[in-house]
């Protein structure tokens, strides 16, 4: 192999190394949003059933109040996590 050939190369692996911690990088973004957005979803299912509460606590009315509340809360995330995946739910 001659010297340029060899420069070559290695300018191609340093390239491709490159792109691919850009790559991991981008992958490890999308990794703690959606770690972001599992903590945010399991919070949500936990108020939830804080909402529904042991009969007797609340009202019905004052009950399921809250709960649509709360799926208005997990509608808004179930949308960001289609966005997220690089989906249009407007398109659909």
């Amino acid at each position: 192999m001659t010297e340029t050939t060899t420069d070559g190369r290695l300018r191609d692996l340093e390239a491709e190394a490159f792109r691919t911690g850009r790559t991991l990088a981008e992958h490890s973004q999308e990794l703690g949003d959606i770690k972001a957005q599992q903590r945010t979803a399991f919070s949500n299912i936990d108020s939830l059933a804080d909402a529904i509460g042991a009969p007797g606590d609340r009202s019905l009315t004052q009950r399921l109040d809250s709960i649509e509340g709360e799926l208005g809360d997990v509608k808004r995330l179930l949308w960001a996590l289609v966005r997220a995946q690089g989906i249009d739910p407007d398109a659909q």
